[in-house]
């Protein structure tokens, strides 16, 4: 394996993202772990010390974070995410309202025991109704 390519698997596992499937990974993995994310940065530097490529890739540019990414969810919120999605309203609408990303609100609803924890700890993709 050539170092260009140890290291774009690093730097994706650093952004919790599953190197092959590219799904988001659960929040209790081990990559998910400040520690973790440190010391995959330090190893990707490396590998770049140890034989960058020439010409740098392009950085796709970063979407602007919802207002409430990161945040703790509140009661208040919850309560409005379990009034909303009992209402059927669109996840995507909740999540703009919410202040949160989609991925966020779903895998919230799993928490509060609105939906099931899907099988293979895959991205809930239930009615897409509910999505869209």
């Amino acid at each position: 394996m050539e170092l260009q390519i140890a290291r774009q698997i690093i730097d994706t596992l650093a952004q919790g993202i599953h190197p092959v499937t590219g799904e988001a990974m659960p929040d209790d993995s081990p990559y998910n772990a400040p520690p973790v994310i440190r010391a995959l940065h330090v190893v990707s530097r490396a590998l770049e010390a140890a034989g960058a490529p020439a010409q740098p890739e392009p950085r796709r540019p970063q979407r602007p974070r919802p207002p409430q990414a990161g945040q703790r969810w509140t009661d208040p919120e919850d309560r409005a995410l379990e009034v909303a999605f009992d209402a059927g309203i669109a996840l995507k609408q909740v999540a703009q309202e919410l202040g949160r990303t989609v991925f966020a609100v779903e895998q919230r609803l799993i928490r509060l025991g609105k939906v099931p924890a899907p099988a293979g700890g895959g991205r809930y993709r239930g009615s897409t109704a509910a999505m869209d």
